[in-house]
């Protein structure tokens, strides 16, 4: 087979191996094998699962590295595979939950007609992504699982790229329950943050900004970003926010920001930067989900990004790139 038949019949392939890591997630199977190996029936008397379906997808997860046959029908888990432990730093089970969810499963199956009809077929079958994980309060849960996975690693490789010395007040805007805010102040004792979101979004965020010790150093403020944000920060964090709207609700977000911010201030986007060329890059995998699951949202390239900072009365100043295919785009008053 040539090489361009390798990648074609491996993307193809790829849809059943993702079919059995959302299994294994989905049942906790790294969970129950990480005391040691189990056979296939002990193994489906724990997850509740049918023997001989379960025995198929161990074969298929063997053969993708996540297990280890140790005789004809007992299995042990592997380094691979601990990553899909619920307890493991930087377990990445919920966010295979999350994109094996029914609703990201519909909408990445149905990208046809989103794109026929250039409108989220998940948002005409399930409303808008938001509403929906309200809606559904497990899926919720698992999504802000998935989401505190991905800040993590951005939260600390933003700590080790950006000189932060020149801020006083950071504002984290739509900063969900402050894990980036709470990492970038337990590095800086001298800084004060606002976490800012919506009101029953920053409710939750009490109990983590206390647990992390930083109550008296971090002001939660409920509201609205497409009505104001609050005045005053020397920086502007907006992490994985405006990748969720069109070019008008963003430039809208951005100039409620420039509006607020002190004459000296920055913004800092924490997003993924699309390149210009065909490289393969995370932000365009990430922009297929996008297109998918929300009318109008988007990844975007430097250049758009300089083309809606420049509505906003902002200038880019310069591109980070951060970890995991993201990057910090930094911008400053025109």
């Amino acid at each position: 087979m040539s090489n361009t038949d390798d990648l074609l019949w491996g993307a193809v392939a790829d849809l059943s191996r993702f079919a059995a890591l959302y299994t294994m997630a989905e049942l906790g199977l790294a969970d129950h094998l990480a005391q040691g190996p189990l056979s296939t029936a002990e193994l489906a008397g724990r997850c509740e699962a049918d023997v001989p379906a379960l025995r198929r997808v161990l074969r298929e997860l063997a053969g993708t590295g996540m297990v280890r046959t140790l005789d004809s029908d007992r299995y042990d888990l592997t380094e691979m595979g601990n990553a899909l432990r619920s307890d493991a730093p930087g377990s990445i089970r919920s966010s295979i939950r999350m994109l094996g969810e029914e609703g990201f499963w519909y909408a990445m199956g149905n990208l046809p007609v989103t794109v026929r009809q250039g409108r989220s077929a998940f948002v005409q079958r399930y409303g808008p992504l938001y509403q929906h994980l309200a809606a559904n309060p497990e899926t919720g849960r698992i999504f802000d699982e998935y989401m505190l996975g991905r800040a993590i690693p951005f939260a600390e490789s933003l700590v080790k790229r950006f000189d932060f010395s020149a801020v006083r007040t950071l504002v984290d805007v739509a900063g969900g329950k402050g894990h980036i805010l709470a990492t970038v102040l337990q590095a800086h004792p001298e800084m004060r943050g606002v976490l800012f979101d919506l009101e029953h979004v920053v409710e939750r965020s009490a109990e983590l900004i206390a647990a992390e010790g930083l109550a008296e150093r971090c002001e939660l403020v409920g509201g609205d970003f497409f009505a104001s944000v609050p005045p005053g920060g020397d920086a502007y964090l907006l992490a994985s926010v405006l990748h969720n709207w069109d070019d008008a609700d963003s430039v809208r977000i951005l100039r409620n920001v420039r509006a607020a911010m002190n004459p000296d201030g920055r913004v800092l986007l924490l997003e993924a930067v699309l390149p210009d060329d065909d490289a393969p890059h995370l932000g365009k995998d990430v922009d297929m989900r996008m297109l998918a699951i929300f009318d109008g949202g988007l990844e975007r390239s430097r250049e758009e990004y300089a083309a809606l900072l420049h509505q906003a009365d902002l200038e880019l100043v310069q591109v980070v790139e951060l970890a995991t295919g993201s990057s910090l785009v930094e911008a400053r008053p025109r």
